[in-house]
């Protein structure tokens, strides 16, 4: 059948060629292309390795075509305002017209069905208070710290140089510098990109060490404490796993590592950079603490916290075990969700490992809480966040702070053409493509970073002004309200358990966390025993 399709394209395009050239004096022009079809007709016809190019030459090439297009006609064509994932057309609109400084309300009311369970709401006051401060910043600093530091409500989350491209890490923070806020490396280190701008930086520390390795790949403390005493890193944060991933070392590609990249990680050219999955410088709670403890004076006494996805609750309280028994608490505790972001990751673990980010913001605020901690701990919140809104929920829930890092890639210019993989990002954002990355103007867009963020904010404060609070930390749970059907509504306080302070050391049998907390030991992540399996 094969030879059939050959002969019947090279006949068509010859006779087409031949029509054109006796009818017009350009019909030339066209007898080009009808030869290039023709021959990629033969081209199929004769390999071996597509079935459908094989059985269908030329014509089978509009199925890979209408693949690759697909992503774009679905998300200008197809779906609707509220359809998009992982991020919408309307929160995608909201932030470019925030960093555009552009006019962001919306006409005509909610395009939201209120009486479903994508409608949550904060409860109003019938006595807004217009008097509060217009900036709102949370001080970090246990009772270790020397050197606490000053933090926004919102700030740039973990992403690393080579993940991201250099103009669009400097384009951020630049913007951060401007605004006032806070720029997480992610776990590829401290690049030139982060420190040409000097902006405010959090040192992100992943399992493969970037940036404080020696040659083995193990932590060196000497190469640490050179970059974790520059003035520039605020604070910083040993990364346990992140939303998208959990349990799983960061990747990039080799196709994505250039000498640039190679150099500041301290890797290899030619391979993949793939981090071990667990750390080497901890292996228990207990040496976890102490290993932060030790960050922290090598850093001069600057603030160390963790970054986690919650998976199992066991491991969460025997952390907060490890830190009762030395005496030895982190600065902070980032909780992201796993609806957070990546450049890449398996897709096994992004859809179907980690707990979402309100039910992990609510564990850790219970197990600090529940043993008394909460006031030495400051706690941020990570995971698709991109509005006022969003920031004012979170803190209901126990939020000090909140981190976004696609929102702020949005903010630059991403169209979440969900190229992050491959190094094709067509607006140079997620990029090392020289050519690409040249599209994005880094003054331009570190403007827009700093104006989302500002425009972010003030919508934060125009909800808690509309509730009449004094600040966003005076949110509490009862008044976050969600659907559990059509016809009934809760407050957060009544559809989750919230623990009272030191509950988990006076009566742990009496709360819903028992069978974790009995099971939970700081000399291990591994369960004493096993886990009761519930009866009620």
């Amino acid at each position: 059948m094969t030879k059939y399709w050959i002969l019947f394209g090279l006949a068509a395009a010859v006779l087409v060629g031949i029509l054109l050239i006796s009818s017009s004096p350009w019909g030339i022009v066209w007898l080009v292309p009808a030869l290039i079809a023709a021959g990629v007709a033969l081209f199929d016809a004769l390999q071996t390795r597509h079935t459908l190019r094989r059985n269908y030459p030329l014509f089978a090439r509009i199925r890979w075509g209408m693949e690759k297009l697909r992503p774009y006609i679905r998300s200008y064509v197809v779906e609707s305002d509220l359809e998009g994932r992982p991020f919408n057309h309307d929160e995608r609109a909201l932030i470019y017209a925030r960093s555009k400084n552009q006019v962001s309300d919306h006409p005509m009311g909610t395009e939201l069905d209120v009486y479903s369970d994508e409608y949550e709401w904060l409860g109003h006051s019938m006595a807004p208070n217009d008097k509060i401060p217009h900036e709102f910043r949370v001080t970090v600093g246990g009772p270790n710290c020397t050197k606490p530091y000053s933090v926004s409500m919102l700030n740039i989350s973990a992403m690393s140089f080579g993940s991201l491209g250099a103009n669009a890490i400097e384009a951020l923070n630049l913007g951060a510098r401007r605004g006032n806020f806070y720029h997480d490396t992610g776990e590829g280190s401290l690049s030139p990109y982060h420190v040409k701008h000097g902006g405010d930086v959090v040192w992100e520390i992943g399992s493969g060490y970037f940036g404080c390795r020696d040659d083995e790949g193990e932590f060196s403390e000497e190469e640490f404490t050179k970059v974790a005493t520059r003035d520039q890193v605020k604070m910083i944060e040993i990364k346990l796993s992140q939303g998208a991933k959990p349990g799983h070392g960061g990747v990039l590609p080799k196709a994505k590592i250039t000498e640039e990249i190679a150099k500041t990680r301290q890797i290899p050219m030619g391979q993949d950079c793939v981090s071990p999955a667990a750390h080497s410088a901890f292996s228990t709670p207990t040496e976890l603490v102490l290993w932060a403890d030790k960050l922290r004076t090598l850093s001069g006494g600057k603030p160390v916290g963790i970054k986690l996805c919650v998976g199992q609750p066991h491991e969460v309280f025997a952390l907060v075990k490890a830190m009762l028994e030395t005496g030895l608490v982190f600065d902070f505790i980032v909780v992201d969700g796993a609806e957070g972001g990546t450049g890449a990751a398996p897709v096994e673990l992004s859809n179907r490992v980690g707990m979402p980010l309100r039910e992990g913001l609510i564990l850790v605020q219970n197990a600090l809480v529940g043993s008394n901690l909460r006031d030495k701990i400051k706690v941020a919140a990570a995971g698709k966040v991109h509005s006022g809104a969003g920031l004012a929920m979170n803190a209901a829930l126990g939020a000090d702070w909140c981190n976004a890092a696609r929102a702020f890639m949005f903010s630059i210019g991403c169209v979440q053409s969900m190229r992050c993989h491959t190094g094709t990002c067509p607006t140079g954002v997620a990029t090392q493509v020289e050519w690409r990355q040249k599209g994005l103007n880094v003054e331009d867009k570190a403007e827009r970073v700093t104006e989302f963020h500002k425009q972010t904010l003030a919508a934060m404060r125009d909800i808690v002004v509309a509730m009449g609070l004094e600040s966003p930390w005076e949110i509490k749970p009862a008044e976050l309200h969600e659907r559990t059907n059509s016809a009934r509504s809760d407050s957060m306080d009544r559809i989750y358990k919230f623990l009272k302070p030191g509950e988990l050391l006076d009566h742990p049998e009496e709360t819903h966390y028992a069978r974790y907390w009995k099971v939970a030991q700081a000399s291990s992540f591994r369960q004493k025993g096993r886990i009761e399996v519930a009866t009620e």
